[in-house]
Formats: structure tokens, C-alpha cells, sequence
């Protein structure tokens, strides 16, 4: 057991949900989190129903979120997350690091997967990555990810009249970042600064009620700002 904590350590501290139907799972996930000083388990739930009512009631910042489970799926557990405006942070929990389970949880709003046998000391400094706000999964991967299943798995109906609320330089930057390129990329397309890219991008975010850039390159995809790209020969 942790030694308790004070006041300024808890409020420091990473707090994590994990939600995985396996107990066997949890447990080791648990002691792993346990085991940093710095990340604390608030709470543990066994389905997707449970993981929503233990995220709404602990408020965490981040939730270890396994695809498959009974009563409701990971994927649908994140969406109902997202859409009632629960701020913690969905890292989603795989076997597989490009099905399209991960495809379908990056639509419905989490921030980034791991694969399940991923080393402890990286899932914990994963944790702390995407609480941070930053993006833990690689732009490229994400959109390998979407060049593979966008035209497979239609999603809710983008609104490309969203795109009105970005002024042309923004739109310029949102399709940039959507094709993988790093803020310093962009600012060098560009003609730019890498501090007023990331303005930019922050804007772009704000303007959109987008989470994180992750869902910056899904949202591109899906107004048609960026195609799937056909795949090598």
C-alpha cells in the first residue's frame, strides 16, 4: 500500500481510471500506476456502464480504457464520456495496434491506444504524456490508421460548415497537421513561426471543441479536408 499523501501531493498526482473486464488485468495495470509516485488510482470498473459511473463520479484525468468488454464496449463507453463532456482523457487499451476497433475509438474521442503488452515504465510515462494534454500517439500512425479504414467505417456525419469558423490560415494548418507534418513542418511550409503555428493549432482546437490534435487529424478526414491515401503497390 502507498504511504499516504498530502494535500500538495495528491492534488499533483495523475489520477487514473482503469476499466477492463479481466480482473487479472486491473490489478497488474494497478500496481503499475500505484507503483509512480506521481499517478494514483481513483477508481477500477469492470464494463464500459461501470467505467462511465466511476469516471463521472472521480473525475479523473486520464482512463485506461480496454476495447472489449460486456454491458458496453470501450468504444461506446468513450463516446458517452466525450459527448457528456467528462474532461478526462480515453487511452484506449488493444491487443492490436491497427484494427479497426482503434480506428472506431479514435472517432468516438479518445486521445490515444496502447497495446496491452506495453512495458511498464511506458504506459506510466504514457499516462503522464496524454494528461499533459500531448499527443501520445505519432500523427503518422494515426493517419496510417485512417488511410486504412475511413472508407470502410462511416461515422456520424461530419459538418464541413464548421470548417466557417476558421480563418484560411488556420484551415491551411488543420490540413498540414492532418497529413502528419510537426509544428516545425508546418512553420516551414508555411513561412511561419513555430510559436504562431502553435497558435494556430490551438485555435483550431478551441474553435472546433476538439480535444487534442489526434482529433484534429480524424476531424480533417472527416469534412474531406485530407483523403485516404491508395494504398502502395
Amino acid at each position: 500500500m502507498r504511504a499516504p499523501q498530502s494535500r500538495t501531493e495528491a492534488a499533483q498526482c495523475v489520477r487514473v481510471v482503469i476499466a477492463d473486464d479481466q480482473d487479472l488485468i486491473r490489478a497488474g495495470l494497478a500496481m503499475i500506476i500505484e507503483a509512480r509516485p506521481d499517478l494514483t488510482v481513483v477508481g477500477e470498473a469492470a464494463d464500459g456502464v461501470e467505467a462511465v459511473a466511476v469516471a463521472n463520479r472521480t473525475r479523473p484525468d486520464v482512463v485506461l480504457m480496454d476495447v472489449r468488454m460486456p454491458r458496453q464496449d470501450g468504444i461506446a463507453a468513450t463516446r458517452e464520456l466525450v459527448s457528456g463532456g467528462n474532461p478526462a482523457r480515453v487511452v484506449m487499451l488493444t491487443t492490436f495496434d491497427l484494427d479497426e476497433h482503434v480506428y472506431a475509438a479514435l472517432r468516438a474521442g479518445a486521445s490515444a491506444f496502447l497495446l496491452k503488452d506495453t512495458r511498464p515504465a511506458d504506459l506510466a510515462e504514457a499516462v503522464r504524456v496524454v494528461a499533459r494534454g500531448e499527443a501520445l500517439l505519432a500523427p503518422t500512425v494515426t493517419r496510417r490508421l485512417l488511410d486504412r479504414f475511413a472508407d470502410r467505417l462511416p461515422g456520424a456525419a461530419a459538418d464541413r460548415g464548421r470548417l466557417a469558423a476558421l480563418t484560411a490560415r488556420e484551415v491551411e494548418v488543420l490540413t498540414l497537421a492532418a497529413r502528419a507534418l510537426s509544428n516545425a513542418e508546418i512553420a516551414e511550409r508555411l513561412f511561419l513561426s513555430t510559436a504562431t503555428v502553435k497558435t494556430h493549432v490551438s485555435a483550431v482546437l478551441t474553435k472546433l471543441g476538439l480535444r487534442d490534435r489526434i482529433q484534429a487529424v480524424v476531424f480533417a478526414y472527416d469534412v474531406g479536408l485530407v483523403r485516404p491515401e491508395p494504398p502502395a503497390r
